[in-house]
């Protein structure tokens, strides 16, 4: 049986691994996200800061008033600034977020939780992390990144 997936060396066996066989039909519902942190854009960045330590949270999606995405903080970026006095501590986070392209250029890649792993595998070869949403966008549920992968694969065998 032929395979259209990518093949991936495992580093203990040295045994070639589809994709197919590394996740085994799992959805990004079985990575077991915690629940969605996010942030109006109205919130101020010292807030932003200390929630994100709080929760251990790389980046967080920032939402406009009906809880759609806009963009996101990358935390550790948003600290640097903070530090070297270049982020006032009451300026809203919509100031230090990086916006979201919507165009028709770059389409919007749905990740919701019943996708595949291998789908979002694919994603994060592009971006750092991937905002799990619902069906229709409203929602964001969760924020997965290449570690859940990682991990992911490491607790599975």
């Amino acid at each position: 049986m032929s395979s259209s997936s990518s093949a991936v060396k495992s580093p203990l066996s040295q045994e070639v691994l589809s994709t197919e066989d590394k996740y085994r039909g799992a959805v990004v519902e079985d990575l077991q996200l915690p629940p969605a942190f996010a942030l109006p854009k109205t919130e101020a960045i010292s807030r932003a800061i200390e929630l994100a330590y709080e929760r251990d949270f790389s980046y967080i999606p920032v939402l406009d008033k009906n809880r759609r995405p806009l963009g996101y903080l990358d935390v550790s970026q948003l600290k640097s600034k903070w530090e070297a006095g270049l982020a006032n501590p009451d300026a809203k986070v919509e100031q230090y977020m990086t916006k979201f392209i919507r165009s028709s250029t770059q389409p919007y890649t749905l990740i919701t939780p019943g996708s595949p792993l291998e789908e979002l595998e694919m994603f994060l070869k592009e971006t750092e992390f991937a905002l799990v949403t619902d069906l229709s966008r409203k929602f964001v549920l969760g924020v997965a990144t290449r570690q859940d992968l990682e991990s992911f694969v490491s607790r599975r065998g």
